[in-house]
């Protein structure tokens, strides 16, 4: 296999990792938004407000837009559309030009019971929509990422979120490459090669969301990567991975490990 390209290695994490995340080495922090970047000081109910931890700070990607109990597909449009409205300039505060958000958010996106797929799909087409416009007003940039079933029912797989997104006319508005959803689904990896041009974001771990290289994992995730870079994505990869509880010192060892096996692997930086 030829070597691989992409423009940094990053870590999904919340402020608990944070410091762990940049002593392992990692090119940047993708923090999580919901409860965590983004916070209610005076409890549920209150204005959002940025985590002072994060002050002064600047990150290329977000991920975990919405909270779950935000329901997307029945709440009122102009709730969905206050909550856009309100949290996303505090993410551009301390946001990179044109940072990723990713859409994955799968509590909040899931259909009730009895409603038909189409309506749960015209009505997330709105709701991402609304995303898309707000991000754009703020410099930023939504990515859509298929989440399993296990997750929620709305849009599984990555051909699935592709035929959504132009089935629905969205533009502006690409897809997540996640590894762990790709498994969970049974899909194959040429979709990746298929629709290369539609990759958006890259989320990576070994089996389970095991931290690369751990007991019972395997290589799947090196297989991955190449079809990510033959598809023709050459931007930043995260790990996204169940860490160890011990913050300090476990999980900074799992994630330098993880770090240090993709860039043996031939995954290599480019400006």
């Amino acid at each position: 296999m030829e070597p691989m390209s992409f423009t940094g290695f990053g870590v999904v994490a919340g402020a608990e990792l944070t410091e762990a995340v940049r002593r392992a080495g990692a090119d940047h922090v993708e923090p999580t938004i919901a409860g965590n970047l983004v916070i209610q000081p005076d409890g549920d109910g209150g204005d959002w407000a940025l985590n002072d931890l994060y002050a002064g700070d600047r990150f290329p990607s977000f991920a975990i837009l919405v909270p779950g109990d935000l329901p997307l597909l029945t709440a009122e449009p102009t709730a969905v559309r206050g909550y856009f409205d309100a949290v996303l300039p505090i993410v551009h505060s301390v946001a990179d030009p044109g940072a990723k958000i990713v859409f994955g958010s799968g509590t909040a996106r899931t259909a009730p019971d009895g409603m038909p797929e189409a309506e749960a799909d015209r009505r997330f087409a709105e709701v991402l929509r609304t995303a898309r416009d707000t991000a754009v007003a703020n410099d930023l940039r939504i990515v859509l990422e298929p989440l399993s079933r296990s997750e929620t029912n709305v849009l599984n797989s990555f051909a699935e979120a592709v035929r959504f997104l132009d089935d629905a006319a969205i533009d502006g508005v690409d897809v997540v490459a996640d590894l762990f959803h790709i498994r969970n689904e049974g899909e194959s990896l040429d979709v990746l090669r298929e629709h290369g041009d539609r990759i958006g974001h890259v989320h990576v771990s070994d089996r389970d969301r095991l931290p690369l290289g751990a007991e019972g994992g395997d290589d799947v995730w090196r297989d991955f990567l190449h079809a990510v870079h033959d598809g023709g994505y050459r931007g930043s990869v995260s790990l996204e991975c169940n860490w160890s509880r011990d913050t300090t010192t476990a999980a900074e060892r799992e994630i330098g490990r993880s770090l240090e096996l993709l860039r043996r692997s031939g995954a290599m930086l480019v400006a």
